[in-house]
């Protein structure tokens, strides 16, 4: 038994939380990871997994062990790329999370590009506007739009984009374009779930950032719909760049309150750890960061 190769394997089923799924997942039948965390095991002389037909769950000694193996690795990782990467290829397998809409529009043609630029890296791309934590669900990097990141968090920037105030000149024309910020607590909004009616909308006002407290005729958690329903009259919105594009171009929606745009939302990738960068997660970011910064170049 290869010490190494069965902690990856065991660290793999713990992650996906089944033995069928890491072997699907590697491409070996299921009785061959049986045997390397069975002989795990025995070398041990502990239990790392309780397992039944329907679940797998750690043993408080698997949940410590998957831990130092997770650290292991990492330095075994990180030792051999400090001396590798440089004349290497980058290869293996990279699982990146994506925001539904902006993965959508902007990052899958950058994806596809990069996948035929580094053919020898598996990728695999998630999508989910939910917070995940990416150590448990084996996430390599984390693509994030937002204005405010959790503390602790590790990131790298990749860029930013804008935030617009929109309507449909169809609701413009019959209940007026608001001339200043506190005028909408007279107009029908339209929010984003999250922001229940205690959380305010902030504008640019005088040079400094104030804040809105306003009710929402429509929530919606995700931007699209929230796009949508504006271009249909329902009311005004705040939309980021990416989403409003289209519909500003076809004269669907309009912009309002332009003197007063809400601060930019920072584009990041979000890291799972502040350890060592595999080579592939590096090279990815920097193809992003390029990428991303030339398109907003050619917005300006």
């Amino acid at each position: 038994m290869n010490r190494l190769d069965a902690m990856n394997l065991f660290v793999r089923v713990a992650e996906l939380g089944s033995f069928s799924a890491a072997a699907c997942q590697l491409g070996v039948a299921r009785s061959v990871v049986t045997r390397q965390i069975a002989a795990l095991e025995e070398h041990l002389g502990i239990k790392l997994m309780v397992r039944s037909t329907r679940s797998l769950s750690l043993t408080s000694a698997g949940s410590a062990y998957l831990e130092k193996c997770r650290v292991i690795l990492e330095l075994v990782e990180e030792a051999e790329a400090g001396v590798m990467e440089e004349r290497l290829t980058p290869s293996g397998q990279l699982r990146i999370s994506l925001p539904l809409s902006f993965g959508l529009r902007r990052l899958v043609p950058l994806l596809l590009e990069f996948s035929q630029t580094y053919p020898e890296i598996s990728l695999a791309m998630d999508f989910s506007d939910r917070q995940q934590n990416l150590i448990e669900e084996g996430i390599d990097l984390s693509i994030r739009i937002t204005g405010q990141l959790d503390p602790g968090e590790i990131v790298r920037k990749l860029g930013s984009g804008r935030l617009l105030i929109v309507a449909a000149p169809g609701y413009l024309a019959q209940h007026g374009r608001p001339q200043h910020p506190s005028e909408l607590t007279g107009h029908a909004c339209l929010g984003y779930s999250p922001q229940a009616n205690n959380r305010p909308w902030t504008f640019q006002v005088d040079g400094h950032m104030e804040s809105f407290y306003l009710s929402f005729r429509l929530q919606a958690n995700n931007g699209d719909a929230l796009a949508e329903a504006a271009a249909q009259g329902f009311g005004i919105t705040v939309l980021p760049d990416f989403i409003a594009a289209d519909y500003l171009a076809a004269g669907k929606l309009e912009t309002v309150l332009e003197d007063f745009e809400p601060p930019a939302l920072g584009i990041y990738a979000v890291l799972p750890s502040n350890r060592y960068m595999p080579h592939r997660v590096r090279v990815l970011i920097e193809f992003l960061s390029s990428r991303l910064a030339a398109a907003q170049s050619a917005l300006q």
